[in-house]
């Protein structure tokens, strides 16, 4: 271009803008010799939606004069920042006020969960349009409000497409399925959205088969519509007809592949998972980092997972945070903690998973003081720890021994980080003084716990720690507690038959094999896996059907099981019968 005139520089950063490329057109900006109104207006709604705000309110106190378009822009940004006192201070400040400037005001107070005060600014409105309504609405639905938001929606004066969808979208997510039938028979007018919500949100409230009338009732069918119904099927473990829906299919984007595989990788471990991701590279689609952490979720083996790890590096999107926290569960998983280890220490961004996957890494495979340590420079980072961390790191304390450690983290999940403590942090809490001989203090926190989080998970910490410290009357009572918990599951009863078996209790061991098989429960024998050579190899307890048994037993007594008694294995139940 000869000459750039403000036209052109203007057009240029708006464009800029429009394709998300924020620094040139602050370059393009900062040498622009006449700055317009709208240049600079577009250039406080850019910084505003990448969260620049002191750039952005830079911009603004530099304007010579100043639109509605600009106010808006910087409340909107104050919003999205959750800066909602600075937003609402600016909107009184606002010389002249419009339906889109009530309207971000709206939006601004929902998006931080401030309904009633959305409702407030809603009624306050002089004039309201299609959107304003609609977006009142959304903010009813988004915050599952649903009757307030069908109120709204029959009060509506006009309504446009959007806000029908909005509406049928929000009874669906609400469970309202009968209200959605009825407003999706209503619309006057319907487009492939309304359709594919229809598709995929009756399929979320268990009506596949319904889902599936409405998509063949489809007059055009778009890719979205395709799959969402292929990810009904997968969501219902239907993978044989979300396959030939997949094979019918003329287009197939990212989604539908990702659909497809994550449906074999869940349903079908047999490779199918694999298979789909080379022929979605046959197919010239990019895998990206939802493919490749299905993938990494879906490795049951070090051979696999070392493919899917290197495919990753070769698509480029090992770096990317959800990838590498997949990479160090799967290789703690297969028991390579080293791997484990270099995959979280690689990582730039870490977030709260990232540090709870190397955490649990490091407690399951005993390594307590580690996990600790991890858990420290964790809480350093200002990473704030959710419910699974305090699960690994209480897990932890258990394993170690350490007792008032774990009791003072157990206080300080509500205490320090308004976390309730679920079933699961109870069961690590009893664990951790079971393990330690505290048996009494453990029932205590046992029956002082909130009822409802009471579950077999702690009844049965509670057992294990009677059954590890020969606490038979106790253990009793507990294991009898247990079976009426839980009387279709045999860990109750196995638990509190070992533990008179241990203890050559044989009348007792007898009453609770006989009310197994009274109530045909059956025991799950315990089982264990190894990758040999590519070829996983699983042995059952009890089962000689190996054809290399003899060998196997043989390694097992003269190898492993002096390690075992080293490292001090108590062989407690050996007077179990083996049939039982």
């Amino acid at each position: 271009m000869p000459h750039h005139d403000n036209v052109s520089y203007t057009a240029m950063i708006t464009a800029y803008l429009k394709n998300n490329e924020l620094r040139k057109a602050e370059k393009l900006f900062q040498t622009m010799p006449d700055r317009t109104i709208v240049a600079e207006s577009a250039m406080i709604d850019g910084y505003a939606k990448a969260g620049l705000m002191d750039s952005a309110q830079k911009v603004f106190d530099a304007m010579i004069d100043t639109n509605v378009f600009s106010w808006t822009s910087l409340i909107s940004g104050y919003f999205r920042d959750g800066q909602v006192a600075k937003a609402c201070q600016l909107f009184d400040q606002m010389p002249a006020k419009n339906v889109v400037s009530w309207t971000t005001m709206v939006l601004g107070y929902a998006r931080n969960g401030l309904i009633d005060q959305a409702r407030s600014v809603f009624n306050q409105m002089p004039e309201k349009n299609t959107i304003s309504w609609t977006a009142m609405m959304k903010s009813y639905v988004d915050n599952g409000r649903t009757d307030e938001a069908l109120k709204l929606f029959h009060e509506m004066p006009q309504r446009n497409l959007y806000s029908w969808n909005t509406m049928i979208s929000g009874c669906l997510d609400g469970k309202r399925v009968n209200e959605a039938f009825k407003l999706f028979h209503l619309m006057p007018l319907r487009n492939a959205v309304s359709w594919t919500i229809m598709v995929s949100g009756l399929a979320r409230n268990g009506f596949t088969k319904l889902a599936r009338e409405y998509f063949d009732q489809m007059p055009n069918k778009d890719i979205a519509a395709w799959n969402a119904m292929i990810t009904a099927y997968v969501d219902e473990c239907l993978i044989v007809e979300a396959s030939e829906l997949f094979n019918l299919m003329t287009e197939r984007n990212i989604v539908t592949w990702n659909a497809m595989i994550d449906g074999y990788a869940r349903h079908r471990p047999d490779g199918e998972a694999m298979k789909h991701l080379i022929l979605m590279l046959r197919s010239c689609i990019r895998p990206n980092e939802t493919t490749m952490t299905i993938i990494l979720t879906s490795c049951w083996g070090m051979l696999e997972l070392m493919q899917a790890h290197a495919l990753a590096i070769v698509v480029g999107c090992e770096c990317e945070t959800s990838l590498s926290n997949a990479l160090i569960t799967m290789y703690s998983r297969i028991g390579d903690i080293s791997s484990s280890r270099i995959a979280f220490e690689s990582l730039k961004a870490k977030d709260v998973v990232s540090w709870t996957a190397m955490l649990l890494a490091f407690t399951y495979h005993g390594h307590g003081d580690h996990a600790l340590h991890v858990f420290g420079h964790m809480l350093k980072s200002g990473t704030k720890p959710d419910e699974i961390t305090f699960v690994g790191v209480l897990s932890a304390c258990s394993h170690a021994g350490l007792v008032k450690k774990g009791q003072k983290l157990f206080d300080s999940m509500s205490r320090a980080y308004g976390l309730e403590p679920r079933a699961e942090h109870y069961s690590c809490l009893v664990d951790i003084l079971g393990r330690a001989g505290q048996v009494h203090e453990a029932m205590d926190v046992v029956w002082k716990m909130p009822e409802c989080e009471r579950d077999g998970a702690v009844l049965g910490a509670l057992l294990g720690a009677c059954r590890l410290h020969g606490n038979v009357e106790m253990a009793d009572y507990i294991g009898q507690k247990l079976i009426e918990l839980q009387p279709n599951s045999s860990g109750g009863y196995v638990l509190l038959a070992n533990v008179f078996a241990a203890r050559g209790n044989w009348d007792e061991f007898a009453e609770v094999r006989k009310k197994m098989k009274d109530r045909n429960v059956r025991k799950v024998p315990g089982f264990s896996q190894i990758e040999v050579k590519g070829k996983c190899h699983a042995f059952f307890a009890g089962d000689k059907s190996h054809p290399q048994v003899e060998e196997i037993y043989e390694l097992l007594r003269e190898k492993l099981l002096p390690i075992m008694h080293e490292m001090g294995y108590s062989q407690w139940n050996q007077f179990v019968p083996s049939w039982f």
